[in-house]
């Protein structure tokens, strides 16, 4: 049994050699990078009227989708992935998206809509 508890560490430091300490550090960095440039634009940049709002929010979403992506990719391992399964849930999860936008946009219609009758 001790054998197979041996074999079982051996194949799961191969799996993950990709992330070592400085490549950890790394991401860390710039995820904290990221955080630090979106409370820049929130406490400083727009309230003080140097970016208009609906500018800022299409820099948060951008910013949110890069952190997402170094999250998804370094941390949950998708990275050191086969590409199928990289391209299966990187499709899936678009459509997931377009879908939801879809029925944002179908639900203000329907309120509109609905508010006129």
């Amino acid at each position: 049994m001790s054998q197979h508890s041996h074999l079982e560490e051996g194949h799961e430091h191969g799996e993950h050699a990709g992330m070592d300490k400085a490549k950890i550090w790394k991401v860390a960095g710039i995820l904290t990078l990221i955080t630090a440039i979106e409370f820049i634009i929130a406490l400083w940049a727009i309230p003080g009227g140097h970016i208009p709002q609906h500018v800022g929010n299409y820099i948060y979403i951008a910013l949110t989708l890069v952190k997402a992506f170094y999250i998804v990719a370094y941390f949950m391992h998708l990275k050191f992935e086969k590409l199928g399964l990289q391209l299966a849930l990187t499709v899936s999860f678009i459509f997931i998206i377009y879908f939801i936008v879809l029925m944002l946009i179908e639900g203000g219609f329907l309120n509109i809509h609905m508010m006129n009758h």
